[in-house]
């Protein structure tokens, strides 16, 4: 089943067991409070992102009374909410933003032997995903959630060159004489 997000991007939902061994890194555990009538009572949440190395990513955000079961069930929510990346010899197609609320995430190609350079969720989304060469710059907010949903969606906007040729219906000689 391939769904289509509202910005054009194919998301499709992909089975975990599918998938050759699943990384997961954690991005962020939070320790919240809730203020009830003997004092306040404590949980904690956690920021989890899953990937197989290969293109395929997906976070999750669990909460619960103790760490492990808070990574715990945000590692089920990341599995269940796989999604494809299009990625081209450890590296993106072309440049890309991507957006969440007051969160932008700027994400350029680069080179063989450059390296991941990129800051917080965005490096450890990229580890998970297999991208090795990049340079990724987060501007706005500084909240994980938001970036790494920003990171997310410019991931999945991505597109090779022949899907936009077979899309737009163009050929090379067609391109060249119209920039004529």
């Amino acid at each position: 089943m391939i769904i289509v997000n509202v910005k054009g991007g194919m998301v499709g939902r992909i089975d975990p067991e599918s998938l050759s061994l699943l990384k997961d890194k954690v991005i962020f555990i939070n320790r919240v409070a809730k203020v009830v009538k003997g004092g306040r009572r404590f949980s904690f949440s956690a920021l989890v992102v899953v990937g197989d190395e290969d293109g395929h990513i997906g976070f999750g955000k669990g909460k619960a009374n103790e760490v492990p079961e808070a990574i715990r069930k945000a590692i089920e929510l990341a599995k269940r909410s796989l999604c494809k990346v299009l990625v081209q010899d450890g590296t993106i197609p072309h440049r890309i933003e991507g957006v969440f609320g007051a969160g932008k995430v700027v994400i350029v190609p680069a080179k063989p032997g450059t390296g991941l350079i990129a800051g917080g969720p965005v490096r450890a989304i990229m580890e998970v995903v297999g991208i090795k060469n990049i340079v990724a710059k987060s501007i706005g907010s500084r909240n994980p959630f938001n970036m790494v949903r920003a990171t997310i969606d410019g991931l999945t906007k991505l597109k090779n060159y022949e899907t936009v040729k077979r899309r737009t219906g163009k050929t090379d000689e067609e391109k060249q004489d119209s920039s004529k």
